[in-house]
């Protein structure tokens, strides 16, 4: 372990990480059991996989979100970064647990996608049209049939592990002496790392997500999707912050600069969301095409239109004018509400892209709720057990150097 303290503090995360590794094991445990019971009754079993994708998602969200963030940081350096890098780090290592969860989804896919059912495509003139045209493309096996839709996830998920693999190794080269400065190397996966991140995400989208409705299409779908996983993990980071502030050694190293700069990319990442939302309802009501626009007239009707309205205000409206503020900007211990709540939006969000697929009118059942807890429970003892093994700082990196001077740290 490092040999550089912060008021004579190592670098290392305080005991309140190992408490909270615990407490989530706990809560995983716990709202896990009662999840699988509930898998297990069949009238409720369709309903726990629907539930389920919907955690997925959340928490994938966060994990890949971390990892995009942490490559932009590679690539434009600053403090805000390194400050939370290897929070970003122990975030982007709970990708393999991600890989691992997903398999419920393949084995529950009947529960999710019309396309794996013959009889149903059969049935329908309008829907076999629709996946004939991707099953069968110059007489071969298209896009949407089982061993591409598992083949497709296998290669998304090595891409990711692949990038956190070399991203975490490098970085853990930077534990222990000499001081090196290895940017060229990060910056060398990082460029080509961020468009395999936003293009193996958006086709993961397509496969995960939107072809719950194979009727429908959006080419914007992808983008939408990186920029709520980028806020997702900018806020989980914030909170962490405001988790960790209160001991050391973070309470030396953040510094209200850094939180600042933290709360200007959460309101980036709002407007982009706001933007490319709002660019992808115009484009599709615009055309005016019946199977296009059919994914908002049954969002923005029975119902449902309540909770894209109160997206509109809760995740833009409310939290845009809240930012424009440089003092909540400032301190992290107020920017922690709105990235708590920033938080949940996205699981409004989520749930307003994937439920409607499935119930005309709103419908919210527990497991909405118990299985998202569940899956975050393990998720977030992870996440803690990961930040305990490392540093909280690169401290021979040269950059990391640099901001212990900024710091004022000394070296034991």
């Amino acid at each position: 372990m490092s040999s550089v303290t912060v008021n004579s503090v190592p670098l290392v995360a305080p005991e309140v990480a190992q408490t909270i590794h615990q407490r989530s094991i706990g809560v995983g445990i716990l709202f896990g059991v009662v999840s699988l019971v509930t898998a297990l009754v069949p009238q409720t079993r369709e309903q726990f996989f629907h539930s389920y994708l919907l955690g997925f998602m959340l928490w994938l969200g966060v994990a890949l979100g971390s990892m995009a963030i942490l490559m932009i940081q590679h690539l434009t350096g600053g403090w805000w970064g390194m400050v939370i890098r290897r929070q970003l780090e122990a975030a982007m290592k709970t990708l393999p647990l991600m890989a691992l969860l997903f398999i419920p989804i393949v084995l529950g896919r009947h529960h999710l996608y019309v396309w794996t059912h013959p009889d149903v495509v059969a049935r329908e003139p309008h829907l076999r049209d629709i996946t004939s045209s991707y099953l069968r493309i110059g007489g071969s096996p298209g896009y949407l049939f089982l061993n591409g839709y598992i083949g497709r996830a296998v290669v998304y998920f090595a891409v990711w592990l692949g990038l956190a693999f070399l991203l975490e190794r490098w970085s853990r080269e930077q534990d222990s002496p000499p001081v090196q400065n290895l940017s060229p190397r990060f910056r060398t996966v990082a460029a080509p790392g961020l468009i395999l991140y936003a293009f193996s995400i958006s086709f993961a989208v397509i496969d995960w997500v939107m072809s719950l409705d194979p009727y429908w299409i959006s080419t914007i779908y992808g983008f939408i999707f990186i920029v709520g996983e980028c806020l997702s993990a900018l806020c989980f980071m914030v909170i962490v912050e405001r988790i960790l502030v209160r001991y050391q050694p973070m309470a030396s190293l953040l510094k209200p600069k850094e939180v600042h700069d933290h709360g200007k990319l959460i309101l980036t990442f709002v407007l982009l969301w706001a933007y490319f939302s709002f660019s992808q309802l115009l484009i599709i009501w615009a055309g005016n095409l019946p199977m296009e626009i059919r994914f908002f007239t049954r969002r923005l009707n029975s119902g449902w239109q309540a909770i894209g309205l109160a997206l509109v205000i809760f995740h833009f409206g409310v939290p845009f004018l809240l930012l424009l503020s440089r003092a909540l900007k400032r301190d992290v211990r107020t920017l922690v509400w709105l990235a708590s709540w920033l938080i949940f939006m996205r699981f409004v969000d989520l749930y307003w892209y994937i439920e409607p697929s499935f119930h005309k009118t709103v419908y919210l059942h527990p497991l909405d709720f118990l299985v998202p807890i569940a899956i975050g429970g393990f998720w977030l003892a992870l996440f803690f057990h990961n930040l305990r093994l490392r540093p909280l700082l690169p401290v021979y990196d040269m950059h990391g150097q640099e901001f212990l001077e900024y710091v004022g740290a000394s070296h034991a």
